[in-house]
């Protein structure tokens, strides 16, 4: 079973690291290799429910992937904002992770927004997988 500390970072890395899959850490990293977008799908169920105040709902990994290839690949990493990260154990079903994140430009590296999020971790046989997301509260900073 993973540590809250490590499912923690695995939030972090599922929710930001849509592009970047580098070990977990509190500061993500631009894709360098082809490919890195196909491995982090692992992290998400086929049916994941991604739920984003400017962007609407997407109902399935394919679309959540096609949403972040196109839209924040490339563009932008998501930073935590130290302290903010929570996560709740879930009876019978895994975890929930809270937090805020601020969203830096790659090229400026100016981070200049920041939003809520809420995660939904499925632990089943010994595999954590992301069921849903919350991306909301978009603001300046």
């Amino acid at each position: 079973m993973k540590t809250p500390r490590t499912l923690a970072a695995l939030s972090l890395c599922g929710l930001a690291t849509a592009c970047a899959l580098n070990p977990p850490s509190p500061t993500l990293q631009a894709p360098e290799t082809p490919g890195q977008l196909d491995r982090h799908a692992q992290y998400f169920s086929d049916s994941v429910e991604f739920f984003h105040d400017n962007g609407g709902v997407t109902w399935n990994r394919s679309a959540m992937l096609a949403n972040t290839q196109k839209h924040v690949c490339g563009h932008f990493r998501r930073e935590l904002v130290p302290g903010s990260l929570r996560v709740y154990p879930i009876k019978d079903y895994g975890a929930i992770a809270t937090g805020v994140h601020r969203f830096c430009k790659f090229k400026s590296g100016a981070c200049e927004g920041a939003a809520e999020f809420v995660i939904v971790w499925h632990q089943e046989q010994g595999r954590w997988q992301i069921t849903r997301v919350l991306s909301f509260g978009r603001r300046a900073v």
